[in-house]
């Protein structure tokens, strides 16, 4: 049976008695009439009582988007034998007061499916030899590492240590993602580890650095409850963030007269079903959208700008705009070799120069182009100048009324004079000098080939009117991602990123981490450029000869996956996946490991309003499953100071240094394993486990401790535990990067007795709105140090001192400090690099829908889950399936320049897109809509588009 449809029939206390059940149903009708506010009957309370006498409750964070809902878990049994037996909101998580959403409710169920991973898999031959086209069987945790370590030290020596690579996550818990980078960058000395979220997050960070200058917003989730005007950009809250669309919910019901909601999108979904109004636009025009709200201000409202914030708070800047489209470029390996057919590359050589076109030439002719013109393409680059509002006023002049509106328009059934009263409508609503806007973006707006500029264009409009960083007020990112926050950002999984907002390239942030993680000066790569789509490319070019998977599904998940698959498994290399079930992923590699999954083993996340979050271990790790923290600790034993810290050389020329006579002189010897230097050093050991005491006191620690499945480690012998509480070590020297810096944590024991805390946490205080005087004890030391009289101070020290010129380049490039100001950027509307045409006359754009999170890889073993979603449909427009002659239920092909998907046509779902346009969401690995998807990216950020590609569709 094909392993998705393996559909797991667990179900909680299947087992149990009538009496038994009755008890529960008992428990469950008590808790939900309390809920309420009901009263609860004598009976049905003595009865809810005594099915939940052995019950143990505890707090932990959802599993799943980034909104960070905490729940309860409920287990009883001991050892193996716990179970988790019931899941709840926590009532007492300001985030989702308790409530859940409908996979919040399954939360326990992820982990109990039947195809759980519970051994080591590897590809053998007949004679139990490695062999790449041999079949899975199982073996021991030594054995894949002995495997494992014999193909690193391969790379290594063949490509040096661009050749190991890590696909890494949102998802890890923030120790796993930090014990990951120790061992990556500053053991194999590589940067090589990027996370997916760099699919789903990597704009809106490169839009909070160039326009703060660090990363995360200034805002939080009160703002829903204080605000009056919600506009979402690109962004299906209701089945994405359903707890927070709950509130918005709440807010607009609570005084519907005054409170609006406003919905920009590219096709109709269950948010617009709240909408005052709801605007429908042509994929990628949303950059028009928002300079149109922005020549608003400043050509017909110029009263609305608060000039005394702008002088004191904001300075203008542009950038170059023939930045290409992040796609491979001429002249790489995989171009040379044929690997890419004459179709795909009609796509592809508009990554070199480009015809201006027709639709875009009016918003490029402040920056010196005009219609037919051919722009060459350099790579994306992340410089920008200071220029004069002049300038700046000068790049918002092409979008009139009349060229927005044409240009935006989504829809070809809506009239242009009911679209162009919509966008006066939406100027009006952020116009109003008293009325507070948040304006929220998801993919919609970071999954774009000018996502960076989409992200800083937002800002734009709130800063002209004062209404950024204050309560109500703000533009405002929400993460797709559990930790892409906490994990991806916050610790710096990213290639470039180190912890605390610090970079590889940075001398000054190299030598910081070299002092916190005790190892030689030198010691870590200067050379952070091989995100996640480069690591794919980089295997298919030969380059990456070993990589690993981690909390992640890159098989399914990267766009353009043909590619990627066919270079997994034809290429010379070596791939690992750790997972909890066997998805495409790990299907593709040569390795499976078995990774313990959330509540079986401690963690925390870091959720989108900088809120961080603990849990401890609630159950034991199925089979022999272990934590992908104990999987990177146990790696870093196999490999010493000789091993690792002698000179290399990168493929650009740069050179790392033979560190290792440094490392002698601090007292390592050769044969010192980096275990001992990164994970069970001295402050390490320090942290001592106390049984007796919280928060171990009656836990479990597989990690520190074992645990009774006396699970044979990677030496072949029954793992005992650390013996000390590694999670805690990891968590405070992580920690100890930020603090001090505007990026503050609480200790870690704090944690696991609060429901989270919003960072930077400061003398035991959290911030709950960042850059304001009022409420930001760094924002208030800025604003005392610089003597503006300021309410606000914009901190962020990154890119804080720029030369000056025009729109089209640098005039003077002596740089001039920006000591604690923001930035508003002149950033024009461009076309994607492939549109709809005679051929591919369709748009296609892909995401999530409710039920399933991501690649499908948990959700999908969930029965109630499978049952209400159990495969991707396409959704479109009646007229669209009406002129290819389709119905309801048909089979269609999906058909781009790259590959083709079969998949079943909906027309009256929940998804309900303008004709031009399908949607087809990517949780299911059967209709494998990343086949068909383009691998463009954000020249700037890395970030995959997979919002806008050219499709065509006819009958299977």
């Amino acid at each position: 049976m094909d392993t998705l449809t393996k559909v797991q029939n667990y179900n909680i206390g299947e087992n149990m008695s009538l009496s038994r059940r009755e008890f529960l149903k008992s428990s469950a009708a008590a808790s939900a009439a309390a809920a309420i506010g009901m009263s609860v009957p004598a009976e049905l309370e003595a009865n809810a009582n005594a099915a939940e006498s052995n019950w143990r409750w505890d707090k932990a964070a959802c599993r799943f988007c980034g909104t960070g809902c905490g729940i309860m878990l409920a287990t009883t049994g001991d050892g193996k034998d716990r179970k988790i037996v019931a899941v709840k909101g926590d009532p007492a998580a300001p985030v989702n007061r308790g409530l859940n959403c409908i996979k919040g409710y399954f939360n326990a169920k992820i982990m109990y499916g039947s195809d759980r991973l519970t051994q080591p898999l590897l590809r053998v031959n007949d004679k139990g030899e490695f062999d790449k086209m041999g079949k899975f069987a199982p073996v021991s945790w030594k054995r894949a590492y002995d495997e494992m370590e014999k193909h690193i030290r391969i790379a290594l020596k063949e490509k040096g240590p661009e050749g190991v690579a890590v696909f890494a996550s949102g998802q890890y818990t923030i120790m796993e993602g930090y014990a990951a980078q120790k061992m990556m960058k500053g053991g194999f000395r590589s940067n090589a580890i990027d996370p997916n979220a760099r699919h789903c997050m990597a704009s809106a960070v490169v839009g909070f650095y160039q326009t703060f200058g660090i990363d995360e917003p200034s805002g939080c989730y009160d703002d829903i409850e204080l605000t009056d005007t919600i506009v979402t950009w690109g962004s299906n809250m209701a089945e994405m963030h359903p707890i927070l669309w709950s509130r918005v919910t709440d807010r607009k019901l609570s005084d519907p007269d005054r409170v609006k909601v406003v919905n920009i999108q590219t096709y109709t979904h269950r948010t617009c079903d709240l909408g005052d109004f709801n605007i429908i636009f042509r994929p990628n025009t949303d950059l028009a959208l928002w300079n149109y709200l922005a020549r608003e201000i400043v050509y017909n409202h110029p009263e609305a700008i608060d000039w005394d914030f702008i002088k004191k708070n904001i300075i203008f800047a542009a950038g170059p705009v023939n930045i290409g489209y992040g796609m491979r470029r001429a002249g790489e390996k995989s171009f040379k070799d044929g690997k890419y057919d004459a179709l795909e590359m009609e796509t592809y050589k508009k990554e070199m120069s480009k015809p201006v076109s027709a639709l875009e030439a009016p918003a490029l002719e402040p920056y010196g182009y005009k219609e037919g013109d051919v722009m060459k393409n350099t790579a994306g680059t992340l410089k920008h100048w200071e220029i004069s509002f002049e300038e700046y006023k000068k790049s918002l002049a092409p979008y009139t009324l009349d060229y927005t509106a044409k240009l935006v328009k989504g829809d070809p059934d809506e009239s242009l004079e009911s679209f162009k009263k919509k966008l006066k409508d939406l100027a009006a609503l952020y116009i109003e000098k008293d009325r507070k806007v948040v304006s929220f973006w998801t993919m919609g707006m970071n999954q774009h080939t000018r996502g960076t500029w989409d992200n800083t264009l937002s800002y734009n409009v709130h800063f002209l009117l004062n209404k950024q960083a204050k309560p109500g007020s703000g533009a405002f990112s929400l993460t797709g991602q559990p930790s892409a926050c906490g994990t991806a950002r916050e610790v710096g999984t990213f290639c470039h990123r180190l912890p605390a907002d610090m970079m590889v390239k940075n001398p000054k942030h190299r030598a910081i981490t070299e002092k916190g993680w005790n190892i030689p000066a030198g010691t870590l790569n200067p050379v952070g450029n091989q995100h996640i789509m480069k690591i794919h490319r980089d295997i298919e070019d030969g380059v990456v000869k070993f990589a690993w998977v981690n909390v992640c599904n890159p098989y399914q998940d990267s766009a353009n996956a043909k590619h990627w698959v066919k270079a997994a498994r034809e290429m010379d290399n070596f791939i690992v996946t750790s997972d909890g079930y066997p998805g495409i992923s790990a299907m593709v590699s040569d390795l499976i490991l078995p990774s313990a999954m959330i509540y079986e083993k401690w963690g925390a996340y870091g959720n989108a309003e900088r809120r961080s979050q603990h849990w401890r271990q609630q159950v034991l790790p199925v089979g022999q499953a272990m934590s992908d923290t104990w999987q990177w600790v146990e790696l870093s034993k196999r490999f010493t100071v000789d091993d690792l810290w002698g000179p290399y050389t990168l493929r650009n020329g740069k050179k790392l240094p033979d560190v290792r006579q440094e490392a002698y002189k601090m007292g390592y010897k050769p044969d010192t394993t980096m275990f001992e230097i990164l994970y069970a050093n001295d402050r390490a050991k320090s942290y001592k486990i106390d049984l007796d005491s919280f928060p171990q006191k009656g836990y479990d620690n597989s990690e520190c401790l074992g645990d009774e499945r006396n699970v044979v480690g990677t030496d072949g012998k029954v793992f005992k535990g650390y013996g000390f509480m590694i999670h805690q070590y990891l968590w405070e020297e992580y920690a100890s990067f930020g603090r001090g810096h505007g990026h503050d944590l609480a200790d870690f024991v704090t944690y696991h007795k609060v429901r989270g805390l919003k960072w930077p946490v400061v003398n035991g205080k959290e911030t709950a709105w960042r850059f304001n005087v009022k409420f930001d004890p760094y924002a208030a030391k800025h604003a005392k140090e610089n003597g503006r009289g300021s309410e606000f101070a914009f901190y962020g020290p990154l890119a804080k001192a720029l030369p000056s010129g025009n729109l089209t380049g640098v005039v003077d490039k002596n740089k001039k400090p920006l000591t604690d100001k923001a930035k508003i950027f002149a950033r024009p509307y461009m076309d994607p690099p492939e549109m709809p045409d005679e051929t591919y006359d369709l748009w296609l754009c892909t995401g999530r829908v409710l039920e399933h999170w991501h690649s499908g890889t948990m959700t999908m073993r969930v029965p109630e889950l499978y049952r209400a979603v159990p495969e991707a449909l396409v959704y479109m427009n009646p007229e669209t399936a009406k002129e290819r002659g389709l119905r309801d239920n048909d089979l269609c092909w999906v058909e781009s320049r790259r590959g083709r998907v079969r998949a079943r046509v909906e027309t009256r779902g929940r998804n309900r897109p303008p004709k031009p346009l399908v949607f087809v969401p990517w949780f299911d690995e059967r209709v494998f809509i990343n086949k068909v998807t383009l691998d463009a990216t954000c020249p700037m950020s890395k970030q995959t588009d997979y919002k806008k590609c050219a499709v065509k569709i006819y009958k299977a």
